[in-house]
């Protein structure tokens, strides 16, 4: 069992310093935060109307046994899922942070909450000093939550590159952060053998990321990031920690219902101007799914049986055996699919 020792922050410095790779510090007992508002079990019922006003969190200081300046996090996730997909709503150094009605909503659409009824989520808040100490979090607060529908429109990032003349004006090539959690992604159609492009926040070049060393690390006014071409890559950035990964991609229906089964993909047509895949195929009673590159890595299936996808959701059932065409949309920040019997 590791020892316990109380530290000061210039010891964690020292230790910085002279031995980085020894990992975060356990301190002796430390006070996490606790959650103070909204209650345990408060029910947030948020409307239209209420748009303008804002949602206050409020909760009490870590206490780490020595003066330490403290970064706050306030994440949620679905009820059930014990944060093993935590999402930051707000990152501050106060104890408390307002967060707007409209932003507050879109969030929870973005992460598929339905509108019109209360459904449960999970809060807590992260403390965090130094990379060299460990985090620590408040009990988890369970509280309802009723969003009320409305069109999403999700924080983007532009994409321009010598696929599309260099624009960063052009919201047809751009990627969305569907959380709106500073982390984006989606799907463009690069047309060049050698394609190069950005990022931009922004309809100009005021604010652009490139890639010095095409490393998977952002840098602010960087080089250009290579890319082979044309094919439809998978984009993904973070602009909290100033990643970024690009994948092609190639898409196949598999499943029981399908004539190769679960070991087989059937190709399916890109339509390059709509980012729309589709296909036409004769399925028999079982089960379907979306993936990409003959692989499980990259696959969409459909948790709620609404029409939208997710990554490494439920298989999609065909109850009746026939020919279909089935669409799936790549274009948006909700992947979305369709299944027309012919």
């Amino acid at each position: 069992m590791r020892k316990l020792v109380y530290i000061v922050l210039a010891g964690i410095m020292i230790m910085a310093s002279c031995k980085k790779e020894t990992g975060p510090v356990l301190l002796d007992n430390p006070t996490a935060p606790v959650l103070t508002a909204p209650s345990a079990n408060a029910q947030l019922v948020l409307l239209e109307a209420d748009a303008a006003d804002i949602v206050t969190f409020t909760w009490t200081a870590a206490d780490y046994g020595f003066q330490a300046g403290v970064t706050y996090t306030l994440q949620y996730d679905k009820a059930g899922n014990g944060f093993e997909n935590p999402v930051a709503l707000a990152t501050t150094n106060d104890l408390t942070v307002d967060i707007p009605v409209e932003t507050l909503n879109g969030a929870m659409l973005g992460a598929e909450l339905p509108d019109g009824v209360v459904t449960n989520i999970e809060l807590r808040v992260r403390a965090t000093v130094s990379e060299f100490v460990d985090n620590i979090y408040s009990s988890v607060v369970t509280v309802g939550i009723n969003p009320y529908l409305v069109k999403v429109v999700y924080p983007q990032l532009q994409v321009p590159g010598n696929y599309q003349g260099w624009d960063p004006s052009n919201d047809n090539t751009v990627i969305f952060s569907k959380l709106s959690d500073d982390k984006y992604e989606g799907y463009i159609y690069f047309t060049e053998a050698a394609t190069e492009f950005k990022y931009t926040v922004g309809h100009d070049w005021g604010v652009n990321y490139g890639d010095d060393g095409n490393d998977g690390t952002l840098d602010k006014n960087g080089a250009n990031i290579p890319a082979a071409g044309p094919a439809l890559y998978k984009l993904n950035v973070d602009l909290v920690k100033l990643t970024h990964s690009y994948t092609m991609t190639d898409w196949g229906l598999i499943g029981s219902a399908t004539p190769g089964g679960w070991d087989t993909d059937t190709n399916m047509t890109l339509d390059v101007a709509t980012r729309i895949l589709s296909i036409t195929i004769d399925l028999v009673v079982g089960d379907i799914k979306f993936r990409a590159n003959d692989a499980w890595a990259i696959n969409l299936g459909d948790n709620g049986a609404n029409g939208s996808c997710e990554y490494d959701g439920a298989n999609i059932a065909i109850a009746e055996a026939g020919n279909y065409t089935i669409t799936l949309d790549l274009s948006q920040a909700v992947y979305k699919y369709k299944i027309k019997k012919n």
